[in-house]
């Protein structure tokens, strides 16, 4: 049995049962991330000595009957956007080289009560800016089903990581589309739950408005099941619902006979590739046949989704970013300065790359006086119309559909130099983000050898209902995420 490319509910369940102990799981994943890391280049660390120690010392408590937790033993990777205690926390940036938070973050917490191993910390698009992984300090990370073609990002090292069988579920963020989009690209499953329903607390922030932590899976199952885990009201995150978590497992059904599902228009027609469409409409065909109602909706305030969302995210993170000074914490320039003003500006110009650098100039400039008014405040009338836009599409549908990217992989660097067309790789997930909806993407298929991933959306708190499609889907759609990598 090839426990590398096994789901997370399986690997349970093979521990629990005695078939595998903590640390054979542990380390069959440690010696597939020996053979294929060099690569794919899915974690910026990899924690073998500590993982190796947690999954010893969870076989220990096992044996001696006591509780190690629902998935005790289940090794899993996290973003590098999420505070690790005693771990390196680098948000894929020169500017936190090194980095050891003092504390985990709440979801962190979560998933190690449940008895998880954490493998390492996830490779990343800097500070979660940007399409394609392509954009990390630490080097690019390539997609398993091609390696001259990029998995999209910010989350594209654990959206490779569970591609490639490094680890078989993962966490992620998703600001504008950067758990979705690299979920479609490397063919498995990714959820951007609702805005506050996962507590972000510990999550170095981007855009604090839109910023969400979800789940990258293999399944459908084990996007529930770590779901679970991680949701919940949580009293450091002013933002968070006050609201416990729902059982998600249970409400994996399948049925779904008799709902209605609104294929936006603006999402599944111009600038879609043809192979995207091609998978994407035989699996609204597919939908169809399961008895669920599909019909074209129009959502025109989507068309200005993109440039309200490259205004609010941008302006967000000007502000989040200012912390970063050579101070307090992080990378600090070695250069000799006449005054502090100096050292920040030399900090901040070796320790942001590009793209970061980028957008906080987009975001200042939209903040300034007298340009304000202008763009910040019309994206977020903008931001308001496409809320309205998706609460009248709920009075006549129970989810929406969409082609999560409108292409499949793309070549490492072929957007690089070209910001608007990589800013465009996230126009079907964008909407999302700004109305504070959850959102799941699931691989559909194959266009030329590349996987395809179809977007499932729904109302405020709608997990349970859109996994429950997905679930349905998933089991007449029959895809096996495991790319051509050996």
């Amino acid at each position: 049995m090839d426990l590398t490319f096994s789901g997370a509910l399986e690997i349970a369940g093979l521990i629990k049962n005695k078939e595998i102990t903590s640390v054979e799981a542990v380390e069959a994943f440690l010696a597939r991330i020996d053979a294929v890391e060099p690569d794919v280049h899915s974690y910026i660390n990899v924690s073998a000595d500590i993982a190796r120690e947690r999954a010893a010392a969870i076989d220990s408590r096992l044996s001696a009957g006591d509780d190690a937790g629902a998935f005790a033993g289940v090794p899993l990777a996290i973003k590098d956007v999420l505070s690790t205690r005693g771990f390196p926390t680098t948000c894929g940036s020169r500017m936190l080289e090194g980095f050891v938070p003092a504390y985990d973050a709440t979801v962190v917490e979560r998933v190690n009560d449940a008895g998880t191993v954490m493998l390492g910390k996830a490779n990343m698009d800097e500070f979660a800016m940007g399409s394609s992984t392509e954009n990390s300090y630490f080097g690019p990370t390539r997609n398993p089903w091609d390696l001259e073609r990029v998995p999209g990002g910010s989350s594209g090292g654990s959206a490779a990581a569970v591609a490639a069988g490094e680890a078989p579920w993962a966490l992620g963020s998703d600001t504008g589309g950067s758990i979705r989009q690299p979920a479609a690209l490397c063919g498995i499953v990714g959820l951007k739950p609702t805005y506050g329903l996962v507590s972000r607390y510990g999550l170095v922030a981007f855009a604090s408005s839109l910023d969400q932590v979800g789940p990258m899976t293999r399944s459908v199952g084990d996007c529930a099941a770590l779901l679970g885990l991680i949701a919940g009201h949580d009293p450091c995150d002013s933002t968070s619902i006050d609201e416990p978590a729902p059982d998600y497992l249970t409400g994996l059904d399948g049925e779904v006979k008799g709902m209605k599902a609104g294929i936006v228009k603006e999402l599944s027609s111009d600038g879609i590739e043809p192979g995207v469409l091609e998978r994407f409409n035989a699996t609204v065909k597919a939908l169809e046949g399961l008895g669920v109602s599909c019909e074209e909706v129009s959502l025109p305030s989507f068309e200005y989704g993109l440039s309200a969302y490259y205004l609010i995210a941008p302006a967000e993170a000007s502000s989040n970013l200012a912390r970063f000074d050579g101070v307090r914490y992080g990378y600090r320039t070695d250069l000799e300065s006449d005054d502090i003003w100096e050292m920040y500006d030399e900090t901040r110009a070796a320790g942001f790359g590009g793209e970061v650098k980028r957008r906080i100039m987009l975001g200042t400039y939209a903040l300034s006086a007298g340009y304000y008014d202008a763009y910040y405040a019309q994206a977020q009338k903008i931001r308001t119309l496409i809320v309205r836009d998706y609460g009248r599409a709920w009075d006549s549908f129970d989810v929406l559909v969409s082609p999560t990217s409108p292409s499949t992989a793309f070549k490492l660097g072929e957007k690089m130099d070209d910001p608007l067309t990589m800013y465009l790789s996230d126009i079907c997930t964008i909407p999302v983000n700004l109305a504070g909806i959850p959102a799941l993407s699931l691989p559909c298929g194959l266009a030329e050898g590349l996987p395809v991933g179809f977007q499932v959306m729904g109302p405020p708190l709608s997990e349970a209902k859109i996994m429950n499609v997905a679930y349905a889907l998933e089991g007449v759609l029959g895809f096996e995420p495991r790319p051509p990598l050996d």
